[in-house]
């Protein structure tokens, strides 16, 4: 499958993903300038933590870019379908298109998407078949970064020695409101949203239900299909290497035995 960018034309997702770009900045930039390289350099910390920190920033922002303008399943206009396949396929009744079951139609975006599980804004894009893995990598590295965010704020404050280099008086007074409150508010906001998120994802997965799916039906009424983590995920990622579940920068493949999975609903 190859990388296809997909862009969505609506001010108002653009406007929050500028949002969540917004605050990754604000906390890549603000927290190393103020407090990881200055006790760096005067040898409170070791380098590790500095490189793991830029490492959990640059794959939280890859997982956007990804996220945001990677194909989320998009049908074309005259799909091929398999003779073996016709009986699961349906015509969607706002674009006159024929889909396979478990598409939906995004208003927003103006098509079908194939096992779409929503719309998401703060993506600018929707979260189907192609892209649902992306949408989890930034979920995760959302919550590891803003979890990485609290412990530096906590520990300048607590836990680390004082910076000889600077006037610690006039380091309070001119960014104590930044850095403890404005920091420390968006990384709890951003932690507490992406790890409810990211569990409620994680659920649906696991039992094969879609976000749409459990808003439009009742329970009693999803078909849940039983199969291990390990592979409701692989499907997901679309592969079985778990170590290339974390990476942003490489192309998803379906697994070959996922159609068997893809239509018990």
């Amino acid at each position: 499958m190859k990388l296809r960018l997909h862009f969505v034309v609506d001010p108002l997702g653009w406007l929050c993903v500028s949002m969540v770009f917004g605050i990754w900045l604000y906390n890549s930039v603000f927290v190393p300038t103020l407090v990881l390289l200055p006790h760096y350099n005067e040898g409170h910390i070791s380098w590790a933590l500095v490189v793991c920190y830029y490492l959990a920033s640059a794959l939280c922002i890859l997982a956007l870019l990804r996220a945001s303008t990677a194909d989320p399943g998009r049908l074309p206009p005259d799909p091929h379908i398999p003779f073996s396949e016709r009986a699961d396929w349906e015509l969607c009744n706002k674009c006159n298109l024929m889909r396979p079951k478990r598409s939906h139609h995004c208003s927003r975006c103006g098509h079908c998407v194939r096992r779409m599980d929503h719309h998401c804004p703060w993506i600018n894009n929707c979260v189907g078949e192609d892209n649902h893995w992306l949408f989890l990598q930034l979920c995760f590295y959302t919550q590891v970064l803003s979890l990485f965010t609290l412990v530096m704020d906590f520990c300048q404050y607590y836990y680390f020695q004082p910076l000889t280099a600077l006037d610690q008086d006039a380091f309070t007074t001119q960014h104590e409101l930044a850095l403890l409150r404005v920091s420390a508010l968006m990384g709890l906001v951003m932690f507490g949203g992406m790890g409810s998120l990211f569990y409620t994802q994680m659920a649906g997965i696991i039992s094969d239900t879609t976000t749409i799916e459990k808003m439009s039906r009742t329970l009693d009424e999803i078909h849940v299909t039983k199969r291990s983590w390990q592979w409701a995920l692989s499907e997901v990622f679309g592969t079985r290497w778990k170590l290339l579940w974390l990476v942003p920068l490489r192309s998803r493949h379906p697994l070959q035995a996922a159609h068997s999975f893809r239509n018990e609903v």
